[in-house]
């Protein structure tokens, strides 16, 4: 894969296989689970094998210990199609020695044993598996992992708080706006140009034809999975309310959902990890201001987004509004990535005075940075950093810590830099973790 460096999950695994008797990998499909999780392993069983896929159903059933046998790491890819084995993973854990046992991979979340009554016991999770089992969520690949990045900025040294920075970014707007729709799917990195735009739309037509139904055995319309997905598109960066998408969806579909329809599907959603939405960070502030709780809707990849509402490349250059809503999702999937990579997590501010904050990346040790996100121009990085800057001198710095770094992001432009004002201008292009 030509400039291909590493996929930062590779790290996260082995760390984590040395402190946990099991690994879950979560996340959406096609983001390259099971590929990362072979390397890991020492021996593989495929439940998802077409082949195999009743007689290994049937021995969970009977014989649930029987399909771990084997050298450790031992992967179960797509375990979730046997919820059953989580417990007998579980029991294994606790009576073997050592760490790192097993990897098990998914693209959805399995049934939980109070999720629905209609589903047979033996389908269902009853155990937590807390202490036993540890996760790592895997994304489509960040613009470093890819290779699309230089990786000339670190955001680990952000933390630092350097005095000078340089570095040049060589992506254009148009790079951007193909990157935005083409995603970090890896096997798309691999096709030609137009080829690798349909892999979203693939994507979408998979959740909307059968996933979506499969996910916790509820039949849902096709259409009325598209239209929804949609409206949460034309959503994206804000925290928007299912009465909100509903209306949306009045003002812009052939059909609007009720809310509770909107809840249901956006619950499925989650579970197959196609949206992954931004919690609300909450300061210590020197006044008291209200904070709005509410998430900031994302689809796990920026392509979800432009291939539901059937948009490509040019589309996006010739509308900045959606070109710059959708460039947030890209950078916000960047900034989760690398955020991992550092033991960190990246959250929303916005409080009723609407000073908003696009993603806080906050770290284990109670450092953490605050980011705007904006396409690009000098009014646009300016108002970015006006804003970082007033929720900065909001913050009481005798309750907590001062933030490490302000950095507006950017998606058009090339350089690098430090302002007078200490504010950083990091274009994602040069952006690792």
């Amino acid at each position: 894969m030509e400039g291909y460096k590493h996929r930062i999950a590779d790290a996260l695994l082995d760390r984590k296989l040395k402190g946990n008797g099991a690994v879950v990998i979560e996340g959406p499909k096609w983001c390259g689970k099971t590929t990362t999780a072979e390397q890991h392993a020492q021996s593989v069983l495929y439940m998802d094998d077409p082949d195999k896929i009743t007689e290994h159903i049937t021995m969970a059933n009977i014989r649930p210990r029987d399909l771990l046998m084997g050298d450790n790491p031992r992967l179960l890819d797509e375990w979730q199609i046997a919820p059953q084995l989580w417990d007998t993973i579980r029991f294994e854990v606790d009576h073997r020695k050592g760490q790192g046992h097993f990897i098990l991979t998914g693209s959805s979340v399995p049934i939980q044993e109070d999720d629905d009554k209609d589903i047979p016991e033996n389908q269902k999770i009853r155990h937590s598996g807390t202490g036993r089992f540890g996760w790592l969520r895997m994304r489509p690949m960040a613009l470093y992992e890819s290779g699309e990045s230089n990786g000339t900025i670190s955001l680990k040294e952000l933390f630092t708080a350097p005095e000078m920075i340089y570095a040049k970014s060589t992506l254009t707007r148009e790079d951007v706006a193909y990157l935005i729709c083409r995603g970090g799917w890896p096997e798309a990195l691999e096709m030609d140009k137009e080829i690798a735009l349909d892999k979203a739309f693939d994507y979408v037509d998979a959740i909307a034809e059968r996933d979506m139904s499969r996910v916790d055995k509820i039949n849902r319309s096709p259409e009325r999975v598209r239209r929804l997905m949609r409206s949460y598109a034309r959503n994206q960066a804000s925290q928007a309310t299912f009465e909100t998408m509903a209306d949306d969806m009045r003002a812009n579909e052939p059909k609007a959902l009720d809310t509770d329809t909107i809840a249901s599907y956006i619950t499925a959603l989650r579970k197959l990890f196609v949206v992954e939405e931004s919690e609300a960070w909450n300061p210590n502030l020197r006044s008291k201001t209200a904070i709005r709780t509410s998430n900031t809707r994302y689809f796990t990849d920026p392509s979800i987004a432009s291939a539901s509402l059937g948009l490509g490349p040019n589309d996006l250059l010739n509308d900045f509004n959606t070109f710059g809503l959708l460039f947030e999702t890209l950078a916000v999937r960047d900034l989760r990535t690398y955020a991992d990579a550092l033991m960190g997590k990246v959250a929303h501010y916005r409080d009723v005075t609407n000073l908003e904050c696009d993603a806080v990346v906050h770290l284990r040790d109670g450092n953490y940075g605050l980011v705007e996100i904006k396409i690009g121009g000098d009014n646009l990085i300016n108002e970015g950093a006006d804003s970082l800057k007033k929720l900065r001198d909001k913050i009481d710095t005798t309750k907590m810590k001062k933030p490490s770094f302000l950095m507006v992001l950017i998606g058009i432009g090339e350089i690098a830099y430090r302002r007078d004002d200490g504010v950083y201008v990091v274009p994602l292009g040069c952006l690792k973790d």
